[in-house]
């Protein structure tokens, strides 16, 4: 993957782009929120990098099942596979602390092309050692609503800021991801090409995910 493209993925269009593409989704209703308040928090927010940030809504006001079928590529809609009908309780580890307000910002978003064919657990201490922090799946799906184009075939993305624990306190061995689905298995021939939420297993290596990651948040 040319270096070119992946620095470009980290141009983002203006936050009052992306507020008015977020409430033309109706992600704002979703969030509780009036399209004015969306577009006051774009006008007011201060863009912490050249290349932009990302405006993202906090998860627990807009869940990933509500936001994944807002994606769209060739005009199909985005799914959660099957088998992940507890989208909604992967949280942020530890690690990750959101900003505690319903709108936000992503600073230096990177789809993390360099650490394909790393397992999850070797992304991690990674990206902790360079002062990066890994995406949560519903900021994920926030970079792919403002530019689909980080979705592409071979050079997808995991978002490992998310993760299910367990009753215990211990963590699920599913990492979710963020990729195009091949229209096989239950996906259905239907939904070749469309975005699709799924998860991969920890340790496991996929050569066509990176690992989605930021610089900073900013409430």
């Amino acid at each position: 993957m040319p270096t070119t493209t992946a620095t470009a993925l980290r141009v983002l269009p203006g936050l009052r782009a992306q507020a008015e593409r977020l409430i033309e989704l109706g992600v704002h209703e979703i969030a509780g929120l009036t399209a004015a308040e969306v577009r006051a928090y774009a006008a007011a927010a201060v863009t912490p990098t050249g290349d932009g940030a990302l405006l993202a809504v906090h998860p627990e006001r807009a869940p990933a099942s509500a936001l994944a079928p807002l994606l769209r590529r060739d005009d199909k809609p985005g799914f959660v596979v099957t088998d992940m009908t507890d989208v909604d309780r992967f949280t942020p580890i530890d690690t990750v602390v959101l900003p505690d307000a319903p709108l936000y910002l992503l600073s230096g978003v990177d789809r993390g092309d360099q650490m394909a064919n790393w397992t999850p657990d070797e992304a991690l201490p990674a990206l902790t050692e360079q002062a990066r922090t890994p995406l949560v799946l519903t900021e994920g799906i926030h970079w792919v609503l403002q530019r689909p184009d980080a979705l592409e075939r071979d050079h997808c993305f995991m978002t490992i800021g998310s993760r299910l624990r367990k009753p215990k306190g211990t963590l699920d061995a599913r990492t979710p991801a963020i990729w195009i689905s091949n229209g096989t298995g239950r996906d259905g021939r239907e939904r070749r090409n469309a975005p699709k939420v799924g998860w991969c297993w920890a340790g496991n290596r996929h050569t066509w995910l990176g690992f989605a990651s930021a610089t900073a948040r900013q409430g």
